[in-house]
């Protein structure tokens, strides 16, 4: 597929009907042959793309921020490799999944979806993730579902960090109501 067909990689029917008929029909073919896999309705991209670290979040999930272990893993405050990609979108959203990559969804209230969010460039692809402080503080909130040692693992990565932010951290853990436990850990650790 040529460069003005892709999008971070992906491609999309609108952009190869765009190219002209020909193009089409070859996006469809590669499809059909393997060479290319349907990611949702109208996206595809090729084998070698899912294979990457990372994928076009936008592009698979509109409007969806990677989260959980997905967030920690490009952070670095996990060493556990995420089993799917952890992606959170906002409550009462209407998503189609596609069979692959595979994909957890997250559904959060409007009030927390926007805290922590920030514009990431992983792999060529720029995505949007929840920034780090989030990320300690959802380990803590979904401690009981992810388990204690993980959870351990991402808040003492997170302290042993020379960036670390305790003011932003605390500031969100009220937000998100993690705060008392937070302060717990944090005691402890430091």
């Amino acid at each position: 597929m040529g460069n003005k067909m892709s999008h971070n990689g992906f491609t999309s029917a609108t952009m190869a009907k765009e190219g002209g008929r020909t193009a089409y029909y070859k996006l469809l073919d590669e499809t059909r042959n393997g060479d290319m896999v349907r990611v949702r309705r109208g996206v595809y991209a090729n084998a070698e793309q899912l294979a990457d670290i990372m994928i076009d979040v936008d592009m698979v999930v509109p409007g969806g921020v990677l989260c959980l272990f997905s967030a920690w893993n490009i952070h670095g405050l996990t060493t556990s490799l995420p089993q799917a990609y952890h992606i959170a979108v906002k409550r009462g959203r209407k998503i189609t999944l596609p069979e692959y990559p595979k994909i957890e969804l997250y559904h959060q209230t409007e009030r927390l979806f926007d805290i922590g969010v920030e514009e990431m460039v992983v792999s060529g692809y720029h995505i949007h993730t929840y920034n780090k402080e989030r990320c300690v503080c959802d380990a803590v909130k979904f401690r009981n579902k992810v388990g204690m040692d993980v959870c351990a693992e991402v808040v003492n990565s997170y302290l042993a960090l020379p960036s670390r932010n305790l003011s932003k951290l605390m500031e969100y853990a009220d937000k998100l109501r993690v705060r008392q436990i937070l302060e717990q850990y944090i005691a402890i650790k430091l």
